[in-house]
């Protein structure tokens, strides 16, 4: 049996991808079991919002029309505009409770000495951190929103730092203002290596995403072949709907390969996870008792 992934540990590149999926592989079941009971009700009800906006948009302006939404009703505008609103607001949510969930979901497993933790164990964690995270969150995606919109090389640069910032407030229980200074100490003079471990990573999910959203594009292409006057048809937008928040399942993975990479920083930084490790062989050397030699 592989020995389990130890967190608080030196890594080089290929050593956090590795064992992001390795990790993964190992928890596959409690991590999963995780994400549909803190994640579910939101993705859920994302999925459903989403529907319903994408069919009235699409069954007001046609597929093929390019035109004002709703202009001749100012109630449905209102309507539309309601459930869009509905929608960012489940959307964040989701991603709220993913990022709450799972990296709970690694303190724990950390605590416990490399144990999955229950469901109840990391509910505790999530109820407590769940609020506090979310608060940051709107705070820290206005910020990178102002870094792109002002120049994207801004937001290039901070985008590393930030990846860190939500393990930060989970991993060292954190405020606000110190998660973000932390998070920019960290990365400094580790950018470059940051920045390719999480350029790779988004990749890899990114194309893994494509393949759940790949029956989708595939119903679009013969819709478009067979149905000339209207090629996105309701079961396109469905499907297409469904296809996209199933593959938000592979966010988990950036997400634990953040929180490797934390751990990574802070060991070659701090060696916190070494210097634990030599207290309890000291600790352990303490307890071992011998017998007394007798002659």
């Amino acid at each position: 049996m592989a020995q389990q992934v130890e967190f608080k540990k030196v890594r080089d590149f290929g050593e956090v991808i590795g064992d992001t999926f390795l990790f993964i592989k190992q928890n596959f079941k409690p991590l999963l079991k995780t994400f549909v009971y803190f994640c579910g009700f939101f993705m859920l009800a994302g999925l459903i919002t989403a529907i319903m906006v994408q069919l009235n948009l699409f069954r007001e302006t046609g597929a093929t029309k390019i035109a004002p939404i709703y202009t001749n009703n100012s109630a449905r505008i209102s309507d539309f505009v309601g459930q869009y609103l509905l929608l960012i607001i489940f959307v964040m949510l989701f991603y709220n409770a993913i990022y709450v969930s799972i990296l709970s979901y690694i303190t724990l497993y950390i605590e416990k000495g490399n144990i999955a933790p229950s469901i109840q164990e990391v509910w505790g964690y999530y109820k407590y951190y769940f609020f506090r995270v979310l608060g940051s969150s709107i705070v820290a995606g206005l910020f990178m929103g102002i870094c792109f919109i002002c120049c994207i090389i801004p937001g290039i640069y901070v985008f590393p730092a930030m990846s860190l910032f939500y393990p930060v407030i989970i991993m060292e229980n954190s405020s606000l203002g110190h998660s973000f200074d932390r998070s920019f100490k960290l990365v400094k003079n580790e950018w470059w290596i940051t920045a390719a471990i999480l350029l790779v990573v988004w990749i890899i999910t990114y194309f893994m995403s494509m393949v759940i959203q790949m029956p989708a594009a595939i119903i679009m292409m013969i819709s478009a072949f067979t149905h000339t006057e209207q090629p996105i048809s309701d079961a396109y937008i469905i499907l297409s709907a469904c296809g996209q928040y199933l593959s938000y399942i592979f966010f988990i993975i950036p997400i634990i390969a953040s929180a490797l990479i934390y751990f990574n920083l802070v060991e070659r930084k701090e060696s916190v996870g070494l210097m634990s490790r030599i207290e309890n062989l000291g600790a352990d050397a303490a307890e071992t008792h011998h017998p007394e030699e007798e002659y």
